[in-house]
């Protein structure tokens, strides 16, 4: 006799088991969302000192400013908030890794933070425009680290109507002097901003802002220009050669706006005497040839070479006074008399350039008052030096030409823009109200 056993596993088991785990689930879950104490946390309890404490503020920092004075060093400065000698020693060790302050320097400004009794906690110094230098006590010990103020460089457009000055109508648009500094050294070569400029004439300039922490802290450069100075455009853009990095201002034809020779040679001209084949001279009452212009300004006002050379002069001249002579290239020869001293370093063989401070203006020689008489010769020929037009140097090379044309017509485009824009929706032809600023 045979017996088999056959053995049957039933498959309805874990089924049950698995819908009993999921029903003691959904029946905690329950318990816990409609019986327990709403604001319960689950995780560790936090008791009501713990809440107190976590609820207490640091009292606020009073803040104390004060510029660093000449004579004065550090230790002279914390002395007076109270640090000991022990306390200077020690913050200027441990500080010394990031900066020494021994090299603190005066007219820079020192921030002092402490609590209401005195005590203080933080110290902050302007290493220089950008950089601070944060100081903070820990127990007995200080660290230290370097902040870098966020800088954020953004590009502008002003333009206007000249009603008397350059930079009053800059002034107008809300800009400031240093700008219009900017844009008279650009067109220096073709325009006297002191002599020529007539009511009328206009500017419109694309340039760079500096800001700092969202402060505007100075100009950058010009990176194109226009000046209209009686009916005669001026244009220039700015081009940076990406084989050398020289950077220099061109026409939109890719000559340099830099001529052989300045307007003038110095920086706030105003004339008293022009170029003449007779005028009755100031001191001797008679009628005689002035191969110069005159330019009226108080004494030691600086002069400048009109243009590259070397000094082939420098010293007394009878009643020129004292009076320097330049040699330039192509027989041009420039000379500047009646000064009352030359510059550091100017002399006979000393090679100058353009804009180049070489002496000030005096009262030496056969004079009625301080002024600058200057003149140019030509192969030995006196030309007048308000009527004369110079040849550009050093056009732009070549093969950076079509480089150059893109990145002006970039430039166009954005100064024209506005201005068609603004034509457009006025009709104005001229305006002297303020203009759009694109910041």
């Amino acid at each position: 006799m045979q017996v088999n056993l056959h053995i049957r596993r039933s498959s309805s088991s874990p089924s049950r088991l698995v819908f009993v785990i999921f029903f003691l689930l959904m029946a905690i879950l329950y318990f816990v969302l409609n019986f327990l104490p709403k604001g319960y946390s689950l995780e560790t309890p936090v008791r009501v000192e713990d809440t107190e404490l976590a609820s207490v503020k640091l009292p606020p920092l009073d803040e104390h400013r004060e510029t660093i004075p000449s004579g004065k060093s550090l230790s002279d400065l914390l002395g007076a908030h109270g640090f000991t000698a022990a306390q200077i020693h020690r913050m200027g060790e441990d500080v010394k890794p990031a900066y020494d302050l021994a090299r603190i320097k005066a007219g820079q400004e020192l921030r002092l933070y402490s609590f209401q009794d005195g005590t203080v906690v933080a110290l902050e110094y302007d290493i220089d425009r950008m950089r601070i230098l944060r100081i903070e006590r820990q127990g007995q010990a200080y660290r230290a680290r370097i902040q870098q103020r966020v800088s954020e460089l953004r590009v502008s457009l002003v333009w206007g109507v000249i009603e008397d000055f350059p930079i009053k109508a800059l002034a107008r648009q809300g800009e400031t002097a240093p700008l219009a500094i900017l844009l008279e050294e650009i067109f220096a070569w073709d325009v006297d901003f002191r002599t020529e400029i007539q009511p009328g004439d206009s500017f419109r300039i694309l340039f760079e802002k500096k800001f700092i922490e969202g402060e505007f802290s100075g100009y950058g450069v010009i990176l194109a220009a226009e000046f209209v100075n009686r009916g005669e455009s001026f244009q220039a853009y700015r081009f940076t050669y990406p084989d050398t990095g020289k950077t220099d201002y061109f026409t939109y034809q890719g000559a340099s706006l830099r001529k052989a020779f300045l307007k003038s040679p110095l920086k706030s001209p105003r004339i008293t005497s022009r170029f003449s084949s007779s005028r009755l001279h100031p001191v001797w009452r008679t009628y005689r040839p002035h191969y110069g212009v005159d330019y009226g300004a108080p004494v030691g006002t600086h002069v400048y070479a009109t243009g590259d050379g070397v000094v082939t002069f420098a010293g007394w001249s009878g009643a020129s006074g004292r009076m320097l002579r330049i040699k330039h290239s192509k027989g041009y020869e420039t000379m500047y008399l009646h000064l009352r001293r030359f510059a550091p370093g100017i002399k006979k063989g000393v090679r100058v350039t353009g804009k180049q401070y070489i002496a000030q203006v005096g009262a030496s020689g056969a004079v009625s008052g301080p002024h600058l008489d200057y003149r140019i010769r030509h192969h030995g020929k006196y030309i007048n030096p308000l009527a004369a037009r110079f040849e550009p140097v050093e056009p732009l090379v070549p093969e950076f030409l079509a480089d150059f044309q893109k990145q002006a017509d970039f430039y166009r485009v954005s100064i024209d823009a506005p201005w068609f824009a603004f034509q457009a929706f006025t009709g104005a032809r001229v305006f002297t109200s303020p203009i759009l600023r694109a910041d």
